[in-house]
């Protein structure tokens, strides 16, 4: 079964936009399709841009919040080199997991590692459209 972390940007669109992509990925998980993961590091940090943007969807993430099984990494775990250290605990928190995917929309920072899961440690980064274009195909 597949196991998805989601990083913050996805999170956030699934609480901003219950009619969208991102939300999808949510509700066809909690059916039980595939496995939902996160961290409390992105939870909190789409948390932040919810209250700063969009305050009124903050009781959604805490719905969304709630069917996810939370990661964090573990000391020593291996970086993926060329990855900007903000985003560092994102990828650790999917590979602590054991993700198959990351679900992330952070294109200027992830781009390049998307689709390349011999790169990434067996995890495929992909946009949460990719993901559910692969799944439908």
């Amino acid at each position: 079964m597949n196991r998805l972390f989601l990083d913050a940007n996805v999170l956030f669109t699934a609480a901003h936009s219950p009619g969208g992509k991102a939300a999808l990925v949510v509700e066809l998980g909690t059916l039980g399709h595939w496995e939902l993961y996160s961290s409390s590091y992105a939870v909190e940090e789409a948390r932040r841009n919810l209250q700063r943007k969009f305050p009124r969807s903050v009781a959604a993430l805490a719905t969304i919040e709630s069917v996810l099984n939370l990661s964090s990494h573990r000391a020593g775990a291996r970086r993926l080199a060329g990855l900007a250290d903000k985003d560092q605990p994102i990828f650790l928190a999917a590979l602590s997991c054991n993700a198959t995917h990351l679900l992330t929309g952070d294109l200027r920072d992830f781009g390049r590692f998307m689709n390349h899961p011999a790169q990434t440690h067996g995890i495929c980064i992909q946009t949460t459209a990719e993901f559910l274009d692969a799944f439908i195909a």
